[in-house]
């Protein structure tokens, strides 16, 4: 029986009620269905896809029509889970119409709500999308898009200063409306304290345990992807070599003349063949 998709209510209960949701990244439509066959409630089409599909050494060359593109792909794979459309760098920081234009784009394309990365410098632009109706899941801490200007892909938060200033951007985006914000790679603590002080639900990507849900990329969680590990990474398989061994074998039996074998092979009658002679 097809699960039925969660909704924003039921996401901010799980502040009450205890109960852990979880959002895996994915990018095509195969992946997408195995997720919307899983227990996962939600699916994150991340700008990531700029590193894990594309090979590219960050999130910030990724153009808004390849995003809508994987989006599309992933809407069609996953119609009982609820997507979540990132929005790439420059699609909302230029100016607050065009980051409602482009967030009503993905809307239109499937997103069941949109992914913006930032501070409180961004809090005006995050309300007015939330004012236009479209709803909006936050991004702090380790932001991608701007790890450059945070010395690389760091932790975030470890000194007082640092982690006051998190606790601000936090209730900051709050306030302008998200129903949700990811806080990644900061300390566990203070993202206890986060979650506990804002109203919206919170979502753990190296933030620790008390987050009200969890994120990963598939690609890590199957051992796929392997140009770099976090260490909030847990690999449950190393597919990615289990991969290599099963196009090995193919090649192999292919040498030895094992592969095909009869029943790979389509036949035709004995006697239309006969006339080809």
């Amino acid at each position: 029986m097809a699960k039925t998709k969660i909704t924003i209510p039921q996401i901010l209960e799980t502040k009450q009620n205890g109960k852990k949701f979880k959002m895996i990244t994915v990018y095509d439509y195969p992946m997408a269905g195995i997720v919307d066959r899983s227990a996962a409630e939600l699916i994150l089409v991340g700008d990531s896809l700029g590193m894990v599909i594309q090979g590219k050494d960050s999130t910030v060359p990724v153009e808004f029509e390849e995003e809508l593109y994987h989006l599309k792909l992933v809407r069609r794979g996953a119609p009982n889970t609820f997507v979540v459309g990132d929005m790439p760098f420059l699609s909302y920081q230029v100016n607050r119409d065009e980051a409602i234009r482009n967030a009503g784009t993905l809307l239109k394309a499937g997103a069941d709500c949109v992914k913006m990365e930032g501070n409180s410098k961004i809090a005006d632009t995050v309300k007015a999308v939330v004012d236009a109706g479209i709803p909006v899941m936050g991004h702090i801490g380790l932001t991608p898009q701007t790890a450059a200007m945070m010395g690389g892909f760091k932790v975030q938060g470890k000194s007082s200063e640092a982690a006051e200033k998190l606790m601000q951007d936090a209730i900051a985006i709050d306030n302008a409306g998200v129903f949700a914000m990811v806080l990644e790679c900061m300390p566990a603590s203070l993202c206890k304290l986060i979650t506990e002080r804002v109203k919206c639900a919170t979502i753990s990507v190296g933030g620790g345990g008390d987050c009200n849900g969890h994120n990963l990329n598939a690609y890590d969680l199957l051992g796929i992807f392997d140009k770099f590990v976090p260490k909030f990474v847990k690999q449950y398989a190393q597919m990615g070599q289990q991969m290599v061994d099963v196009f090995d074998t193919w090649c192999q039996e292919i040498d030895n003349g094992t592969f095909p074998e009869e029943k790979h092979c389509f036949t035709m009658n004995d006697e239309d063949l006969k006339r080809l002679y």
